[in-house]
């Protein structure tokens, strides 16, 4: 899975590398520790081109009737989203790039969980595969939330997790994000394991761990 991601690029970065017009009055600060239920970052597309969006991670499907749902709705397998019925709309209608510099995850070893830290090697941001969703509460509240799919681990994540987010190298992001592209079939080749020689990892500190703590020395080498 995907629990935890870090993004801290510069809005100019993220505009230059995902090829986005400038979003006005859309904030953007650095999270080195985000977890679920959270705002992020993601671009989307339509007809007009490519836009920058915010949502909640943890997606709420259009039915659902209570919004704490989201919470179990982090990630979406890839190999069986596109049949679901919490993701099946969203892949075909709702894909985004969810903009991340990074993810954590935590290797087990008996009843130790040590935390890890992993990034491309080139160090620039890059998007997991996301799906997302418009919920109207019952009280009338809109919440535009999202998911990150996941997949099977890489050669480098395998030694820790058994799962990893999908992240989509850029030749694969314009097919990501069109909307003309529906069948599962054109769609399922493009979330695969992103290849371990293009990415690195690092142990750190379990300050990790806690949520609250939000800083850039999460992503200290254990050990200096």
């Amino acid at each position: 899975m995907c629990g935890r991601f870090f993004e801290f690029s510069p809005l100019s970065r993220i505009l230059e590398e995902f090829s986005l017009d400038d979003p006005g009055d859309l904030a953007v600060q650095p999270s080195y520790n985000i977890a679920p239920g959270q705002p992020v970052l993601a671009v989307t597309a339509d007809s007009t081109g490519r836009h920058l969006a915010r949502f909640r991670w943890g997606l709420i499907p259009s039915w659902a009737r209570d919004e704490s749902i989201g919470y179990k709705m982090i990630n979406a397998r890839a190999e069986t989203a596109h049949e679901k019925p919490s993701f099946r709309s969203a892949f075909k209608q709702r894909r985004c790039l969810i903009i991340a510099d990074g993810f954590y995850e935590w290797k087990r070893e008996g009843g130790k969980k040590t935390p890890f830290a992993f990034r491309l090697a080139d160090e620039r941001p890059f998007g997991f595969a996301g799906l997302y969703e418009h919920w109207n509460s019952p009280e009338g509240k809109v919440l535009s939330t999202c998911t990150i799919l996941t997949t099977t681990p890489n050669e480098l994540i395998a030694s820790v997790h058994d799962r990893m987010p999908v992240i989509l190298p850029k030749a694969a992001e314009a097919a990501w994000l069109d909307a003309e592209l529906i069948a599962p079939e054109a769609l399922q080749p493009l979330l695969q394991p992103l290849d371990a020689a293009g990415m690195v990892c690092w142990e750190i500190s379990s300050q990790v761990n806690t949520p609250q703590n939000n800083h850039p020395g999460l992503l200290d080498r254990l050990g200096g």
